[in-house]
């Protein structure tokens, strides 16, 4: 994969805890089902500096980014300013946005206020919403949609597919194993050697060590792997005769 996918969640409400967020998971699942894989997501408030500071960062780096809320009309909406900022452009009714307008409202229907919906960073491109038909925009490979779920998950997926097909992998080329440890000596610290030795090793390879708690005390420790079939088996050997040696206990993950 040679692309990194990100996620910007934004609005007050989900940091308040007044709503859940439910644009994670789901694109999350997008990219997968695609053999992608989410690399970052960040939580952000209404705050247009803050804004438009992160979408500075992550166009010069070069991300393919999903951002999720705040294009609409209302004061505490930003991400339209905030990415005009940070290209460093003024707002302007777009004229494809306007079109979507007219085909979704009457003539006497589409105000000042109305227009705003559709009054984006200048030089950008839409991005169709099924939903309502009241678009969002693109540029530099980042794509804003509306928070609402509904909206916005058909609109990351056309963008998925009309644009990064040549991004996707195969979902049977790849298989994940991992090993459940458990004993004195079945913690992280105690096998970062391990770890870092298959990581330079099988740099192919994505190794993951997730620690699981019962109350104060550890339960066990998933170490494992993801890629191609074959390294994965020869890693996971490697893996097995370590801990073997150290006298940790292991069972495979189901």
């Amino acid at each position: 994969m040679s692309r990194n996918f990100g996620a910007v969640i934004i609005g007050d409400e989900i940091l308040s805890g007044k709503r859940q967020d439910k644009h994670f998971s789901r694109i999350a699942e997008l990219l997968g089902a695609r053999g992608l894989r989410l690399s970052w997501v960040e939580y952000l408030g209404d705050d247009r500096e803050r804004l438009a500071a992160t979408f500075r960062r992550t166009m010069a780096a070069g991300d393919v980014v999903f951002s999720c809320g705040g294009i609409g009309n209302t004061p505490d909406d930003h991400t339209r300013q905030a990415v005009a900022a940070a290209l460093g452009v003024a707002l302007e009714l777009h004229p494809e946005g306007l079109v979507a307008l007219q085909q979704r409202f009457t003539a006497e229907e589409i105000t000042d206020k109305r227009k705003l919906l559709v009054t984006f960073p200048r030089g950008v491109q839409i991005v169709p919403n099924p939903f309502n038909r009241i678009p969002g925009f693109m540029a530099n490979d980042h794509y804003f949609v509306p928070g609402f779920p509904q909206m916005a998950h058909p609109m990351i997926e056309w963008a998925l597919d009309t644009f990064y097909r040549d991004e996707f992998q195969p979902l049977d080329e790849t298989v994940e194993k991992a090993f459940l440890l458990t004993g004195p000596n079945a913690y992280e610290s105690a096998l970062l050697d391990l770890m870092e030795r298959i990581v330079a090793d099988y740099p192919a390879l994505r190794l993951f060590s997730l620690p699981s708690l019962n109350g104060q005390e550890r339960r066990h420790l998933e170490l494992g792997v993801e890629g191609l079939p074959l390294l994965v088996d020869r890693a996971m050997d490697e893996i097995r005769q370590e801990i073997e040696r150290r006298d940790i206990t292991w069972r495979w993950r189901e």
